[in-house]
């Protein structure tokens, strides 16, 4: 497989995607759970069941649309057409959830438009995760990770600000404690799921554009959707980073998804719409720190070491959160666990492209990314399903999801730690 000299420009065009998608995602963790809640439903399993369709439509898609682009041929290259059209769509779907919510659309049509926006997200994620390692060598992609981890998490993070100020703004202006209620009333509600389409669709257009694909050797049809199913269930390393990250995502998601019924729990209020935000944007300041401080650990101490002390500073909160009460304690807890998480967001990012490497199958990024993306993104259907059980089971004291979480991430550690032949890579890159 050719490799185009290293650029910049084109790190950045991923960056600027990076950004745009994790808009996309923040408006769907900032206001999908209050916008159910207060539209629709206080059910904490059918809120749960509802957002679940994320997680069910990125166990499907990822996979499928990673092989195909790495069988697909274009003029323009194998991943950037997937990007275009993925993107487009995205965009405009989100202005659709916003139209459906204001007209108030029955709950099972409202829900099936959740599931097109997250079909259409996770149908150009595992091509924007395949670019990186297709343009950058082994040996510096813990740096790109970082760098463009760092503009994802951006994205989280003025999405989830903008959310936050426009609810406090819309709170004061009404003097309506509700703060989706607020919003409505104040007329801001429409702002975030414009900007998020608006980044959705500029972002795809401007990397189709930009980015050039390297040249592309080799029968690509060598491994067949099931062949590459039981390659990764064959070999140690592939299946134990997989199990892994499956395991600490699914930590992560109890807590993303019921955040706001969380602080419901710890503070005993409903008005928790803006806490909420505001919490989430603090929680993607440390992330950035994390991910800055991840990246090049990943290229410098060796893969193992580096994902192991980010996720061991990501589970310190989990162990302490069933012990909090106030806004203080639960906000300083959440933005200890994002520098961990922006660790292994960072450090994690890079695996699948150096174990490829090794096996001197990087033709196949699509396919393992893609993978890689359903292994995130089946905790989130197992997270609203699962946690939303666990709630009603303890009472409706969403402060449950704490301990649970803890004791997956105690299980991740030791299947990074037992991955021998990661770490060996960098020496089998250097050579």
């Amino acid at each position: 497989m050719g490799k185009r000299k290293f650029s910049w420009g084109m790190v950045l065009s991923l960056a600027l995607l990076g950004f745009s998608m994790s808009t996309g995602w923040a408006i769907n963790k900032g206001l999908t759970f209050k916008l159910l809640q207060d539209g629709y439903t206080n059910a904490p399993a059918v809120i749960g069941a509802v957002l679940s369709l994320q997680g069910l439509m990125g166990l499907i898609v990822p996979p499928l649309m990673g092989y195909h682009s790495d069988t697909y041929s274009s003029e323009r290259g194998r991943r950037t057409p997937f990007i275009l059209i993925g993107g487009i769509l995205a965009g405009f779907t989100a202005l659709v959830i916003y139209i459906s919510y204001a007209a108030r659309i029955p709950l099972l049509a409202f829900a099936v438009i959740l599931a097109a926006f997250y079909f259409l997200m996770y149908s150009f994620v595992a091509q924007y995760r395949s670019l990186m390692p297709d343009i950058i060598e082994s040996g510096t992609r813990g740096k790109v990770s970082g760098i463009i981890t760092l503009f994802e998490w951006m994205g989280n993070l003025f999405l989830f600000g903008m959310i936050a100020f426009l609810t406090f703004k819309a709170t004061r202006i009404t003097g309506i404690n509700n703060g989706i209620k607020a919003m409505v009333q104040a007329g801001y509600l429409w702002i975030p799921f414009i900007i998020v389409a608006l980044f959705l669709i500029g972002s795809a257009i401007y990397v189709f554009f930009r980015v050039r694909e390297p040249e592309i050797g080799g029968n690509l049809a060598s491994e067949d959707l099931w062949g590459y199913l039981r390659a990764i269930a064959s070999d140690r390393d592939f299946l134990n980073f997989y199990i892994a990250q499956m395991l600490w995502w699914l930590s992560f998601e109890f807590i993303a998804v019921f955040l706001f019924g969380i602080l419901e729990s710890v503070l005993g209020t409903k008005n928790v719409t803006a806490l909420g935000n505001a919490i989430m944007a603090i929680f993607n300041i440390t992330v950035l720190i994390g991910a800055v401080v991840g990246g090049p650990l990943y290229d410098r101490i060796g893969r193992r070491k580096s994902i192991i002390l980010g996720g061991i500073i990501f589970l310190v909160p989990f162990i302490f959160g069933w012990f909090i009460g106030t806004r203080l304690q639960v906000t300083a807890l959440i933005g200890f666990a994002g520098i961990g998480w922006g660790m292994l967001m960072a450090t994690s990012w890079p695996v699948i492209g150096d174990l490829l490497t090794k096996h001197e199958k990087e033709a196949f990024n699509g396919r393992y990314y893609g993978f890689f993306e359903a292994t995130k993104s089946f905790p989130v259907l197992i997270a609203g399903l699962l946690g939303g059980a666990i709630v009603q089971l303890a009472g409706g004291n969403y402060r449950v999801l704490f301990p649970v979480g803890a004791i997956f991430v105690l299980i991740a550690l030791p299947l990074i730690w037992s991955m021998k032949h990661l770490d060996a890579v960098k020496a089998f890159s250097e050579d």
